[in-house]
């Protein structure tokens, strides 16, 4: 028997236990890409804060954040933050599938499987930690993706532009100084955490690419990024320091990248 599509993928989306909520997404996508789904438009997306049940979520400005890896809770600190986007990707992969309706199966399908990538990123992030003696939940994390996706909910173009498109590039651009920062620790999982980055990256460019691809499909053709960064300037969608070439495998123009390098360097001079 086929069930509903939306109320299912619900009872995923809201479980607040990790172990349940990876067991039932397991079994949700099987019986996804068995076609064992029918949809009906018409099931009401509900909204509710969405964290895991232990995380303590505070504003960015609040978090303290090492500068080096070079001691073994700084290390750990690094890694639940990465921990923390990983997870908050989950979320925001499963809101997109469950809250905007009525689109081919082809966007169900990407971001199913962008669910399942965020969902191994975690789990080998959260076994270092749990190699260090912490595990996710054991410090503090920001709220910004919960902010991000309440104030796109309403709109594929801006789930898909602000989200997507833009604080996961963003995490394209932090990539290269994390791998960096990982380099002042002696500990020998090290090697571990930089192939792990590594994989996450490969990934995370193929997850930006459909972000583009949907945001170009939902948004008016006269659109551009920029205006996007203006209007969602709370949420800084670019990093200090782009980088370039993940950027423009994912999908990003050159003359694109160096409006947004020129916008983020003018926000950054009128804060000054």
């Amino acid at each position: 028997m086929r069930c509903e599509f939306f109320s299912s993928l619900e009872c995923v989306l809201y479980e607040k236990t990790m172990e349940a909520k990876f067991e039932k997404f397991e079994h949700f996508y099987e019986n996804f890409k068995g076609g064992g789904f029918f949809f009906n438009a018409d099931h009401p997306s509900i909204f509710r804060p969405n964290s895991h049940e232990k995380i303590r979520l505070l504003h960015p400005t609040r978090l303290r954040r090492p500068k080096f890896a070079n001691s073994h809770k700084a290390l750990a600190k690094l890694i639940h933050s990465i921990a923390h986007i990983e997870f908050s990707a989950i979320n925001l992969a499963l809101d997109a599938c469950y809250r905007f309706k009525n689109l081919p199966l082809a966007f169900y399908e990407d971001w199913l499987e962008v669910a399942c990538d965020e969902m191994r990123h975690f789990k080998l992030l959260n076994l270092a930690l749990k190699e260090l003696g912490f595990e996710y939940g054991s410090f503090p994390a920001h709220d910004n993706f919960e902010e991000a996706l309440r104030a796109t909910k309403d709109s594929l173009k801006f789930r898909m532009g602000v989200v997507h498109r833009g604080l996961e590039a963003k995490g394209l651009d932090a990539n290269p100084f994390i791998v960096k920062k990982l380099q002042s620790s002696p500990h020998p999982i090290r090697p571990l955490l930089e192939e792990i980055l590594g994989t996450i990256l490969r990934d995370e460019i193929r997850h930006v690419q459909k972000g583009d691809l949907w945001w170009k499909f939902a948004k008016d053709e006269r659109e551009d990024f920029i205006t996007l960064c203006e209007k969602f300037k709370k949420f800084n969608l670019a990093g200090k320091k782009l980088n370039t070439k993940a950027r423009l495998a994912a999908g990003f123009e050159a003359g694109e990248l160096e409006q947004i390098a020129k916008f983020y360097s003018f926000c950054a001079g009128e804060k000054g």
